[in-house]
């Protein structure tokens, strides 16, 4: 089974479930799922920044602060974030991620229900090849003057500024 074939749930503007489709179909008819977003700092309080490899099915290539992805079909969001946090960090037995917020992400293209998270991962990280061409964990001076330079994951930039804005109440 590809990335493309996973199913998901679709859900309405409410975060309801109103059916389910396969990945590939979610994304090229912008049907509306769930994605997880996970913050993860090191022992120092570094952030984990990485490139996604170009064979991703979304945003190929881009800089992301954040590990993550799509909710599976029946899958809670703190299943999926710390399924997604073990994999993409290639660890295993990390903390439960500790839920933030949740956003609906909308673009001209995409559309999903954000559940955003933390962690701290204090184990050596071996991320998926599959999924990170490069990674670091930077701080959170380093990551700021990096963002005018790379070029960022649409939905993860704007997960960052909504994450900064909470921290700064």
């Amino acid at each position: 089974m590809t990335p493309s074939d996973e199913i998901l749930d679709i859900v309405d503007e409410h975060d309801e479930v109103i059916g389910q489709a396969p990945r590939g179909e979610a994304t090229a008819r912008r049907l509306r799922h769930r994605c997880v977003f996970i913050e993860a700092r090191d022992a120092s309080g570094r952030v984990f920044v990485h490139r996604r490899t170009a064979t991703k099915l979304v945003f190929p290539s881009h800089y992301d602060m954040f590990v993550g992805g799509v909710v599976g079909a029946g899958e809670s969001y703190d299943e999926a974030a710390l399924r997604e946090a073990e994999e993409e960090l290639g660890v295993v037995g990390l903390p439960r991620p500790e839920p933030l917020f949740r956003f609906l992400y909308s673009s001209s293209e995409h559309t999903w229900w954000s559940a955003v998270y933390q962690v701290r991962c204090e184990l050596p990280v071996e991320p998926q090849a599959e999924e990170v061409a490069w990674h670091a964990f930077l701080s959170d001076a380093e990551l700021e003057e990096r963002i005018p330079e790379w070029t960022w994951v649409p939905d993860g930039l704007e997960t960052y500024r909504r994450l900064r804005a909470l921290r700064s109440l």
